[in-house]
This record gives structure tokens, C-alpha cells and sequence, in this order.
């Protein structure tokens, strides 16, 4: 089916699927994937490692001749400089998140960027309209990795931030397939982002380990783990992340930790491996384009489907 709508003339991609900036993973591999596929990869620079994002943008121009983004995770990337380095790549779309949106919109926006902001609330939501923002990236508390501490589901946030605010919005947080991606769109979405399901995905770089956690895990398989200070996280369910549900430890510091292990090894249990809650209904690892190609025709079927209502 041909999708023409704001995000995908905004974006400038066939489908309005978007991978998410996920820390380590979102790299040339993954993101090129996505948008070979037709849809939009995203660069993360979660990770803080500048200096390996710039290699990766080079990489990305030789695995793809499509467009793709980057986010801008404010909270991990403190470096003054990070606007210029992104208009200096040639990225014409930007994902910023974790933080202030009147921060770097204007910037970004004078280069002739496109930027949308990341929100978990209607009051986030409502802030990053008032700064410029070209759209929005509203996500749900069930969607894994970084999380506000008091999260609301897609299910409410979603038609409530549609309901106040008139840009375009990519629903993002419990998202792996067209079934989802029809609620989203009959929710307010022009467009949907994909994290958790891209983790499991053939050419994710994580390790088998993790993509096998994934498959394996039932709907109650991930812990929301709240912190003092900071953003919350929803990560995979195993001994150590229930000892930190239970407040014993410090989830950052063990997800730091981690890295190694968890995100190359593929050993869920030597760390903190970033879920959402639509785990529990991942049951296989496929290549990127298969995903793709599936949640497109899945879509296709429940907007028919919904059609027999139709008065």
C-alpha cells in the first residue's frame, strides 16, 4: 500500500516507520537496513561516542543512497559543539530527545533541519510545540530503555497529546507490527517508531543472547526501574533487574556496566538489557526488510478490517 502523509513527506521516505536511537545498536548496520527498506534508520548518539557516530554517518552513506536521521539524546551528550556536528553530516532529519526542547530546535531549524521532539506527557508535548518543533515523537511507558518516572501508555498519551496539539506525531511504545501500527494511526499517529522489535532484528548488532531473551519473553517480561535522581528504565526481567526493581542497586551504574557484556556478548544477565513490554509479543528474529514488509501488509489488513465499520 502507498502511505502519503505529513511524516512521510516531512522524512521523505515511503513508509512511516521509524527505528528508534537505541544506544550501541542504532549503528550503520540497523539503520541502513531500515531504510533500504523504506523506511526511516536513525543514528544514535546515546552512546556519547562522537567520534564513532561520525563513522558510522560515513558508513551509513555507503550502505544506503535513502534518507536517515539522528537524535540528539541531550541528557548523554553534553558537548556544545553537537549541532554543528550534525549539520556538518548532511543529516537533514533530527530525533531530540532527554531534554529541554527550546535547547537546540532553533539551531537545528535555521540549518534547515527538520526536528521532532520526544515527549512522554501532554506538558512535554505542549512545551515542544511552543519551541518549533517540526513534530513529535510521543512515547508510551510500555516502550523500552530511558522512561519518565510516572509513565502513562501509548493508549492514553497518544489520542490525549493528539487531542491539544496539531503537528505531526510518530507514536512510539509498544509497536512491533501492523495490528499496532493501525491502533496508532486510528490513535492520532502519522507515523510509528520501532524500537524493541529492531533490537531483535537479523541485522541488530546486539548479541543472540539478547534477541533469544527477547523472543522467549513473555508479556510480563520486563521491570520498570525507577531511580532518585535521572530517568526511569524498562529493561528485560532476570534476577539482576528484579534485585533493582526491589531498590537494591543502582540501575544506571549496572547498565553502564554492562555494555560490554549485554550489548556484544548478547549475556542479558551481566547487566541491563533495555526492553519494552511488546517483548512478549516478539516470537521470532527477521531480517529488517521482512519486519517491514510484514507490518505494511498487516496494516493494510486491519485498516480493511476496520473498514466494515465504517457507517
Amino acid at each position: 500500500m502507498r502511505f502519503d502523509n505529513r511524516v512521510t513527506q516531512m522524512l521523505d521516505v515511503e513508509i512511516p516507520i521509524v527505528q528508534a536511537p537505541m544506544g550501541w545498536i542504532a549503528r550503520s548496520p540497523l539503520a541502513a537496513a531500515v531504510s533500504n527498506a523504506g523506511a526511516l534508520g536513525i543514528i544514535e548518539t546515546s552512546s556519547g561516542e562522537l567520534d564513532a557516530i561520525r563513522v558510522e554517518i560515513t558508513r551509513m552513506r555507503e550502505l544506503t543512497d535513502k534518507p536517515f536521521g539522528v537524535n540528539i539524546a541531550q541528557a548523554f551528550v553534553r558537548d556544545p559543539g553537537i549541532v554543528d556536528f550534525v549539520v556538518e553530516q548532511g543529516v537533514r532529519f533530527v530525533t531530540t530527545s532527554a531534554g529541554d526542547p527550546t535547547r537546540y530546535t532553533r539551531q537545528l531549524k535555521d540549518a534547515g533541519l527538520v526536528v521532532f521532539h520526544v515527549v512522554p506527557t501532554l506538558r512535554a508535548a505542549q512545551k515542544a510545540v511552543d519551541a518549533g518543533v517540526d513534530g513529535l515523537v510521543v512515547e508510551g511507558g510500555e516502550g523500552g530503555g530511558f522512561k519518565n518516572p510516572r509513565p502513562v501508555s501509548t493508549l492514553v498519551l497518544l489520542p490525549l497529546v493528539r487531542s491539544k496539539v496539531s503537528v505531526p506525531i510518530i507514536a512510539a511504545g509498544g509497536i512491533c507490527d501492523g495490528a499496532s501500527m493501525a491502533a496508532a494511526f486510528a490513535l492520532g499517529a502519522e507515523g510509528v517508531q520501532m524500537g524493541t522489535r529492531m533490537v531483535s532484528a537479523a541485522e541488530s548488532p546486539v548479541g543472540e543472547g539478547w534477541k533469544k531473551a527477547i523472543v522467549e519473553a513473555p508479556e510480563t517480561g520486563t521491570v520498570f526501574l525507577r531511580q532518585e535522581k535521572g530517568p526511569a528504565l524498562r529493561a528485560l526481567r532476570t534476577e539482576r533487574t528484579e534485585r533493582l526493581e526491589r531498590g537494591e542497586g543502582q540501575p544506571m551504574a549496572e547498565l553502564a556496566a554492562g555494555v560490554s557484556e549485554v550489548y556484544f556478548e548478547g549475556n542479558v544477565g551481566a547487566g541491563v538489557a533495555l526492553s519494552g513490554q511488546v517483548a512478549g509479543r516478539i516470537e521470532s528474529v527477521e531480517p529488517v526488510a521482512d519486519v517491514i514488509a510484514q507490518t505494511v501488509r498487516e496494516f493494510g489488513e486491519a485498516a480493511s478490517a476496520l473498514g466494515r465499520y465504517a457507517p
